[in-house]
């Protein structure tokens, strides 16, 4: 395997985008050697969805597009960014027991420090923002086809 992977897609901001963007991460991570059925793919599979979800419903339709970055390091350190193009970066909202949104983000690093990783939030050159996870990577060898 290569010291460094790299897989990308750009979609519309759109509800309809978040299952596509869990799909591709779920596909590419497959195709690196993560087991589909494991916890680990279960939980990046949900943090890609609440970070598609958030780079949909929270940059109110001023970022037509989402790009979600999925890197592998030397097999060590797996990178999992979503960018939007809105500046506002993602903030952690008081949790009142009958609010129906606002936690994702603490679902997110709760799921990602589980796991050893991380989250963090950069900006982009064009005033946006990335959330990225990071995580150790933990797949097995994929064999020779």
């Amino acid at each position: 395997m290569a010291d460094h992977q790299e897989a990308s897609v750009t979609l519309p901001s759109d509800p309809a985008s978040v299952p596509t963007a869990r799909r591709y991460v779920a596909e590419v991570l497959d195709g690196w050697g993560l087991d589909d059925g494991g916890d680990l793919a279960d939980a990046i599979r949900l943090m890609v969805s609440e970070l598609a979800t958030n780079a949909v419903l929270h940059t109110f339709g001023q970022s037509p597009t989402f790009t979600v970055d999925v890197r592998l390091e030397r097999e060590e350190r797996l990178h999992i960014g979503v960018t939007d193009s809105h500046p506002r970066w993602p903030r952690r909202l008081p949790a009142a027991v009958q609010q129906d949104n606002g936690r994702g983000m603490v679902i997110i690093r709760s799921l990602a420090a589980e796991a050893g990783g991380r989250l963090s939030v950069t900006p982009t050159e064009e005033g946006g923002k990335t959330v990225w996870i990071t995580l150790p990577w933990a797949a097995a060898p994929v064999p020779s086809r």
